[in-house]
């Protein structure tokens, strides 16, 4: 088994698509079509299903996937280790995190870690929504509850809690509701992932979770474009304690009945692979540190 075929196939599995891999080996899509073929025919199975508009990995390329990464990792870390000296980081450190919280409170980290540890190349991935880190060969990803609440490593950083809010506008001309059960009969704006609408609501009050349907004419899978439509009377929104506290002080926004709130804690994953990871957990140290200090943003 070549370590070089290895870390050829990680590369297209995890772009799903020849071209975006080419580029990224620097290679031409052709040379990848044809190292793709030799391989296959070097282990004897079909490891891509692949046409001129589609690319899924058979149930051998999967697993032959899998393996890559784990091999692939088990030598970086070992690399890692012989490389650096007592108490040093180095090697490669891939973040995964969403693009608003990536873009506000953990790349000002990135920039932070990487003085401390210069040895360290940190490569933070932001996406709409959180990605697998094993398929997409992430070390680390920083999630919003519920993601990430099941993981098999994981370490929650701050607690924070999503609150019903609307403009007092909105809320001057559509009367401000007092049960859950009317909301069905408000504007409510909603968040989108992976194309799809969250129009159902969990909400916790005295330990019970109440689910709630909700419609309206807005929604859009960037939050600050939701909140602005909050801001400008469109409507309710869901929408995490710290991004509505200082349009609260402000008088811009209003909480609606505040004994219902969302669990939104932010939550660092990572897998059993880099569970005793060092470059892992002291990032996530001083992650956790900056968050202590956003956690003053209160209503």
């Amino acid at each position: 088994m070549s370590v070089s075929d290895l870390d050829f196939f990680a590369h297209l599995a995890r772009k799903e698509n020849l071209s975006e891999a080419a580029l990224e080996l620097y290679v031409t899509p052709s040379a990848v079509s044809r190292r793709l073929g030799r391989l296959e025919d070097r282990l004897g199975v079909k490891l891509v299903n692949r046409s001129t508009r589609t690319f899924a990995l058979t149930a051998e390329g999967e697993a032959y996937y899998a393996t890559a990464l784990d091999i692939l990792g088990r030598i970086r870390t070992a690399e890692d280790k012989l490389r650096g000296a007592p108490g040093e980081l180095t090697g490669v450190l891939r973040v995964n995190a969403t693009i608003k919280f990536g873009r506000t409170l953990v790349a000002p980290i990135v920039s932070e870690f990487v003085k401390l540890h210069p040895g360290v190349h940190v490569q933070l991935i932001l996406s709409d929504t959180a990605q697998n880190l094993v398929q997409n060969g992430y070390d680390l990803g920083i999630r919003l509850a519920p993601e990430g609440q099941d993981a098999e490593v994981s370490r929650r950083l701050l607690g924070n809690r999503r609150y019903l809010c609307a403009s007092p506008d909105y809320l001057r001309r559509a009367g401000t509701p007092t049960r859950l059960s009317q909301l069905i009969e408000h504007n409510c704006i909603t968040l989108r992932q992976q194309n799809e609408a969250f129009d159902s609501w969990n909400l916790e009050s005295d330990g019970e979770i109440h689910s709630v349907r909700v419609k309206g004419t807005l929604n859009s899978n960037d939050g600050d474009v939701a909140l602005s439509w909050t801001v400008a009377a469109h409507g309710i929104m869901l929408r995490s304690e710290w991004d509505i506290a200082p349009l609260v002080a402000e008088g811009r926004l209003s909480v609606i009945m505040p004994k219902y709130s969302q669990n939104g804690d932010v939550i660092a994953v990572t897998t059993k692979q880099n569970e005793s990871s060092d470059k892992v957990w002291r990032f996530v140290d001083l992650l956790s540190e900056a968050l202590e200090r956003h956690a003053r943003i209160k209503l």
